[in-house]
C-alpha cells in the first residue's frame, strides 16, 4: 500500500529575508489590544516560503515524477531578484484570515516560473489553480474573531514594509507533516535555476 504525503512546490525564503520578516512579525505581534488579543499562528522564520503549487496528498511513489515535472518547468529559467514588500491580509484587512507579505520587483519572474511549473504538473495530472497566482509569503493565520480591529490597524501601518532585494536560485518540492507544534517540512527534491 503506497504511503501518502502532503506535498507542495515552493521557493524557500533565504536567511536575510527570514531575518527581516522575523522583525516585522515581532512588530505585528506587539499590537496593543483593548479587548482580548487576536489569536494568530505566526510562521517560523525557517519555514517561510513562496508556494508555487500546493499538491495536496500524493503517493510517495509519485515524488520522482513530480520532481521531474518541476525540473522541466524550471528548465531554461534564470535566477532572478525579488523584493518582498507590502503587508496585507486575505480576504481583506477588515476580515484578516491570512496575513501576508507581497512582492514588488520580481513578481513577474516569479509568476512566470509558477506558470511554467504548473503547466508541467498539469501534464501529469495536477489541475491548475482556478485563482490567479499572487506571489506572497504567509506570515500568520488568524484564529478566532477577537482583536481583529487592532490587528488590522497594525497590519495597515506596515503596508509599505520592504524586506530588501534577494535572489531566487532554486525551487524545492517539499513534504509537509502537520504536528501539534506546527508543520514540519522535508525536501523531496531541489531544482536549480540557471545562472
Amino acid at each position: 500500500m503506497p504511503q501518502f504525503i502532503r506535498a507542495f512546490v515552493a521557493v524557500e525564503a533565504p536567511p536575510e529575508t527570514q531575518s527581516a520578516v522575523a522583525g516585522l512579525i515581532a512588530r505585528l505581534r506587539s499590537a496593543r489590544f483593548s479587548e482580548s488579543p487576536a489569536k494568530v499562528t505566526w510562521v517560523k522564520p525557517g519555514q517561510m516560503h513562496w508556494t508555487l503549487k500546493f499538491l495536496g496528498d500524493v503517493s510517495l511513489l509519485d515524488a520522482p515524477s513530480i520532481c521531474a515535472a518541476v525540473a522541466r518547468g524550471a528548465a531554461g529559467m534564470q535566477s532572478f531578484d525579488v523584493e518582498p514588500r507590502g503587508v496585507g491580509a486575505f480576504p481583506d484587512l477588515k476580515r484578516p484570515r491570512t496575513i501576508w507579505l507581497g512582492m514588488g520587483d520580481g513578481s513577474e519572474s516569479m509568476t512566470a516560473l509558477q506558470a511554467s511549473i504548473e503547466a508541467r504538473l498539469a501534464e501529469i495530472g495536477y489541475r491548475p489553480e482556478a485563482r490567479r497566482f499572487r506571489p506572497h509569503l504567509t506570515l500568520g493565520r488568524v484564529r478566532g474573531q477577537s482583536g481583529l480591529a487592532e490587528l488590522s490597524e497594525r497590519i495597515a501601518t506596515e503596508s509599505d514594509f520592504a524586506a530588501g532585494l534577494t535572489t531566487v536560485f532554486d525551487v524545492t518540492v517539499l513534504s509537509s507533516d502537520l504536528t501539534r507544534e506546527g508543520p514540519v517540512y522535508e525536501p523531496l527534491g531541489h531544482v536549480e535555476l540557471g545562472p
